[in-house]
């Protein structure tokens, strides 16, 4: 597997910028140094590398949030289909396909790094002229990504988390690759202790804020890493393994002297569908390019492409619009789909949590119905009952429910979107299996459907020469380190300043200045929560605003799942969200097995320093 990655993918990525005679054509199991680039202009190539993994179909290029971190965490709820089936019950095998793509990715993701350093340490040796300056930041900007490379295969597939004071420091981490291999001896690595790559990926963020301190980058290239951007993963890093010390240095750097401030409230509200790209919260930022040259999302084969097409699994159902050339008539199954319709919506329990508690609507006899004209999409027999509209619409006026539910999700013939740009249309009912068009309603599920990451105001699948996402993601922004300073500051004793800023990110939530103490306050550390409401109350999250407030901030932006598994939330979460379409009921956890993913059988049989004694527990 790593020899494959290290081999085959290293000469496809310098191709485009080196030459290579053939007289210097070399034995075919080690490299040569005629392969490196030789100016700076070479060298951005293979540095381009770096950012371009990150849309890989593993990562976020099309599986990683809606199959693997969207079932996992219960985010989404709908068709079994792939390998989602064993990630919404968390009960993965070693040849599960979402653990086997992400891994392959995250390792391509750190090869390409290993050879952008080493690629510039052969370009200063061999060409002296080259600006030093300029070779730095190609270098700190691959050492902060391989940092994030590590810190997601570490929390994937590491053994446990690194506790404070070192604990399970000691066990087995993921293989760390940090030169490029020479020989395919070299490419088979054992699975290192945990200590040691957590170790990494913190010398790594140390490296890259060292080389990319004070580097502001023009409009041109905002999607590059900074020295904030290394800082706050960095932050991260400490957090997570419980460093509390160093977390709060760290971040308190970070959110006063990054020049980065929280979005208001109407902007954050749209910061993730396309509008408001790198915005003052933005700290990294995965840039993509809703029109790339033509062709299926990272399927087109263009090799400049620079897209991505979550968006086509977990999209909007619309009424209306149309379904080839048939008008919707209110009584067949036309619909307008913004993707691949039908697939996911959000898992009914989400709802709950944020505290939404109106329950399902009803539908009652249209009084504007024009028998005469008969049943179409602007003269239903059937209306959502006015009372429950108002009432949804109220909740939303006066903040009796969590604001950021509106962020994340659409509400089923409340909202409306733009299915082709121009023209509106009803939010309807998901899945669409369960025929949400002609509704008695037939079925208790409140079945929205996901916003965030989501198009809103086009329609993915149906352009005719792109398809793609639109929005840009977010690697790392700065309410995550609001919320990694709180906990730090709670970690440490320090309650007050972790309640504030905890509250600063409730008070943005809900329109309010954020440093101003205001009615919406938590008082405490063990206050309610929205999420313990009295329809479904969440006896974890109701009562821990820490907890409640990352998963509400960062819903659907792949934080989550490491959240739950380092703070061992499986089983509490297991009996909240209770069942999974496609998933045998009730939901249940596994702690010995499923807070870790499985070494892929794949490596184990590619890499020799890797047997079947060192899998994860329970595999």
């Amino acid at each position: 597997m790593i020899k494959k990655k290290y081999i085959a993918a290293l000469a496809f990525i310098l191709i485009a910028g080196c030459k290579k005679a053939p007289v210097n054509v070399g034995p075919p199991n080690q490299y040569s140094s005629s392969n490196y680039p030789t100016t700076i202009t070479q060298l951005q190539t293979v540095l381009v590398s770096c950012y371009s993994d990150l849309r890989d179909v593993g990562l976020f290029g099309f599986d990683f949030l809606p199959r693997m971190l969207g079932q996992s965490t219960h985010v989404l709820n709908g068709n079994p289909f792939s390998f989602t089936g064993e990630m919404a019950a968390n009960n993965l095998t070693v040849g599960d396909g979402g653990a086997q793509e992400t891994w392959n990715a995250l390792y391509v993701g750190v090869k390409n790094c290993n050879v952008t350093i080493y690629s510039a340490g052969v370009l200063l040796k061999t060409n002296p002229s080259v600006d030093q300056a300029t070779v730095n930041l190609i270098i700190g900007q691959a050492y902060c990504l391989r940092g994030w490379y590590y810190m997601q295969l570490e929390c994937l597939y590491g053994e446990a988390y690194m506790q404070a004071g070192g604990v399970n420091g000691d066990k087995l981490g993921v293989p760390l690759y940090t030169e490029v291999p020479q020989s395919l001896a070299a490419t088979q690595v054992a699975r290192s202790p945990v200590k040691d790559v957590w170790a990494l990926i913190i010398s790594d963020e140390k490296q890259a804020a060292t080389l990319l301190k004070g580097q502001v980058w023009p409009s041109t290239d905002e999607a590059r890493a900074t020295e904030w951007a290394a800082k706050g993963l960095l932050g991260k890093a400490y957090v997570y393994t419980q460093d509390w010390a160093d977390a709060k240095a760290t971040l308190i750097d970070v959110i006063t002297n990054s020049g980065k401030s929280l979005m208001p409230y109407a902007t954050y509200h749209n910061a993730f569908n396309g509008a408001n790209k790198f915005n003052t919260e933005s700290l990294l930022e995965l840039y993509i390019d809703p029109n790339p040259q033509g062709g299926y999302g990272i399927y087109s084969g263009n090799v400049s492409n620079s897209a991505t097409i979550d968006g086509l699994l977990w999209p909007p159902v619309t009424f209306g619009g149309y379904n080839g050339s048939t008008p919707y008539n209110g009584t067949n199954n036309s619909v307008q789909f913004l993707g691949y319709g039908g697939n996911f919506y959000i898992h009914d329990q989400n709802i709950l949590r944020f505290g939404y508690t109106l329950g399902n609507y009803s539908l009652v006899a249209n009084p504007k119905y024009n028998a005469a004209v008969g049943p179409t999409y602007y003269n239903q027999q059937q209306v959502i009952d006015p009372t429950y509209q108002h009432a949804a619409l109220q909740a939303r006026t006066n903040n009796t429910t969590d604001p950021r539910l509106y962020v994340n999700a659409l509400q089923p013939r409340v909202d409306s979107v733009q299915f082709d740009g121009i023209h509106w249309a009803l939010i309807a009912k998901n899945p669409i299996s369960e025929n949400p068009i002609v509704e008695t309603p037939q079925s208790p599920a409140y079945g929205w459907s996901l916003r965030k990451y989501s198009p809103i105001d086009y329609n993915i699948s149906a352009n005719t020469t792109v398809t793609s996402d639109k929005w840009d993601y977010y690697l790392l922004r700065l309410a995550d380190v609001y919320l990694l300073y709180a906990e730090a500051c709670i970690g440490s004793g320090d309650n007050i300043n972790g309640l504030e800023y905890l509250n600063r990110i409730k008070r943005r939530a809900y329109s309010l200045p954020i440093t101003t103490p205001s009615v919406v306050d938590y008082k405490s550390l063990t206050d309610a929560t929205p999420a313990a409401n009295p329809v479904s109350p969440d006896p974890v999250l109701g009562h821990n605003p820490l907890y409640y407030e990352r998963w509400a901030e960062l819903f659907n932006e792949g934080t989550w799942w490491f959240d739950v598994c380092r703070w061992k939330l499986g089983d509490s979460e297991a009996a909240y969200y209770k069942s999974a379409i496609g998933v045998p009921s009730p939901l249940t956890f596994t702690d010995s097995k499923s807070y870790v993913w499985p070494i892929p059988l794949t490596e184990i049989n590619s890499n020799s320093k890797i047997t079947q004694a060192d899998q994860n527990p329970g595999y």
